[in-house]
């Protein structure tokens, strides 16, 4: 692809907003798409240009990403009335982050080709501190050929950026990552609150076990979160919870069980029932109290 593109953004929340920054800074045009402009201010006054309708980002830019929060945000951005696919603009690259399901990007990918647009499915993991710094994992699913088409755009804020196979087959691989996590959360917690309860210095424990065999992404950057009692959201619960749904409906398909997973849903919906949606998912820890 070219040195510098016109590339569109829909959804510039938490993580969505430090990709955009990434574009900016590597000289890119960005045409960004909010619900609300005010959410968009920072971004405006850094360079970015924002319109009306997800449809006014598609008409003349090369590639789009979007990023967004639930899979029906997703069939909105998409297939609604002032959607993506309203428009006619040939050799679009749309590229789907929101972590979302193989069937939606499946279809996503089939519309995409009968308009002359090209599809990726691209979730990725790293959370808030992954987009600051431009090292997520990308999880990539559709045509091989978009996917290295592409490539350069997604090192801007990419570390490990991998071809999983055929449209859906980016999510199937964010299910997997997202299956780990959720079992490892809860390793995580109880590890602390023991640690705790034997009235050992938690921040030592963590330099300690974050180094050895026990060492995970979730240690490392959210442990010291929860031992500050810091719950502000680098990633929702209600999202997290989102994902997990996502899994279990696949796994159900595949007539496979995960009762790992299925607990660790049910811890998060008890924290949803009272009222934590909007915290990060490192609010796990409040189970223990």
């Amino acid at each position: 692809m070219t040195e510098h593109l016109k590339i569109g953004f829909i959804g510039t929340g938490v993580m969505g907003k430090s990709l955009v920054k990434h574009l900016l800074k590597a000289g890119h045009e960005v045409v960004i798409y909010t619900r609300t402009k005010e959410k968009a201010e920072e971004l405006i006054t850094i360079g970015a240009s924002w319109v009306e309708h997800a449809s006014d980002v598609a008409k003349n830019v090369h590639i789009i990403f979007t990023m967004v929060g639930y899979p029906h945000d997703v069939e909105e951005i998409y297939f609604g009335k002032n959607g993506i696919f309203s428009v006619e603009n040939k050799g679009l690259v749309v590229i789907d982050m929101t972590t979302s399901t193989p069937t939606l990007a499946k279809k996503i990918n089939i519309t995409a080709k009968e308009k002359g647009m090209l599809s990726l499915d691209a979730p990725v993991s790293g959370g808030d501190i992954g987009a600051q710094l431009g090292k997520l994992s990308i999880m990539c699913g559709g045509d091989k050929e978009t996917f290295e088409q592409v490539l350069p755009v997604l090192n801007l804020f990419g570390e490990t950026i991998l071809y999983q196979g055929p449209a859906g087959a980016g999510q199937h691989t964010k299910m997997c990552n997202q299956i780990t996590i959720a079992t490892g959360m809860i390793g995580v917690c109880e590890a602390l609150a023991y640690g705790k309860k034997a009235g050992l210095n938690l921040e030592h424990v963590l330099r300690s076990i974050s180094t050895g065999a026990a060492g995970s992404w979730s240690l490392s950057n959210l442990g010291p979160r929860m031992i500050a009692e810091n719950y502000e959201p680098g990633f929702y619960i209600k999202h997290f919870v989102k994902d997990m749904k996502i899994a279990l409906e696949e796994a159900e398909n595949m007539n496979l069980q995960l009762p790992g997973l299925q607990l660790a849903k049910s811890m998060y919906d008890e924290l949803i029932a009272k009222g934590y949606e909007n915290n990060g998912t490192q609010t796990l820890i409040k189970t223990y109290e």
